[in-house]
């Protein structure tokens, strides 16, 4: 038996695979990128489990929890005259030709480069068929478009559930109801917050062997704010002579 997963340009999974891979070895999963246009084939006839899919969709039938937003892009060709521009906004677009929007983004791509036009796409989609004869800009007020992870309601069963829990960021040990709330991330924030997580453990790891040494707290050479303690005063015959002699 073996876990289908289908996903659309644009979005990498392959963080999530290596997690699945080591915590579920018993049951493998197997990930194709598919067009747009095809991202619920599968789903609903069984064929496929599992979907990153690109909103909106026809939900009916469907579990649907959203994830990350992607920054829209125009891509122009390089010798454009806002191809140095470091942002863009739809009306500095609203008299550029559009280049025919093909199944295949890439192919759309090759078309802005031939010079057809320009095209709006997610940011992961420029980036993925990014290419030396066109540049891709931020477009700061298109409306972004948004990730999603799908299934039918029928396959809701604790494989999927278990899943659903990779992408959330639970634990293997975690419940399916402890993590609900908690907000997604990309593959790019996912891996920027387990690199500060290990940078915290190692540095609480580091303070944990610092203590108790020499310099730890109750040495000798030190009490508060590590000043050095004043010697108690001398008493008896000793002390007296001392003092006879200072003329105390």
């Amino acid at each position: 038996m073996t876990l289908q997963l289908r996903y659309v340009a644009g979005v990498s999974p392959a963080k999530w695979l290596r997690a699945w891979n080591e915590r579920r070895p018993d049951l493998p999963l197997e990930a194709h990128r598919v067009d747009e246009s095809a991202q619920l084939a599968g789903l609903r006839d069984g064929a496929t489990d599992l979907a990153f899919v690109r909103l909106p969709i026809e939900a009916d039938g469907l579990h649907v929890i959203p994830l990350w937003e992607e920054q829209p892009v125009v891509v122009i060709a390089k010798d454009h005259a806002y191809a140095d521009e470091a942002s863009l906004t739809l009306a500095d677009l609203a008299d550029e030709p559009l280049a025919p929007v093909q199944d295949d983004a890439a192919m759309t791509v090759e078309l802005v480069a031939a010079g057809t036009g320009i095209a709006l796409v997610p940011h992961g989609i420029a980036r993925l068929h990014a290419r030396k004869d066109v540049v891709a800009i931020p477009v700061t007020d298109a409306e972004p478009t948004r990730i999603a992870l799908v299934w039918t309601l029928e396959r809701d069963d604790e494989n999927i559930q278990e899943f659903v829990g990779v992408v959330r960021g639970r634990r293997a040990q975690s419940s399916r109801g402890q993590a609900e709330d908690e907000p997604a991330l990309s593959p790019a924030k996912a891996a920027k917050k387990a690199a500060a997580e290990r940078r915290a453990a190692e540095a609480a790891k580091a303070g944990k062997g610092g203590k108790g040494g020499k310099g730890g707290k109750g040495a000798k050479s030190g009490g508060k704010g590590g000043k050095a303690a004043r010697p108690a005063p001398r008493t008896g015959a000793g002390a007296k002579q001392r003092s006879r002699r200072r003329g105390r």
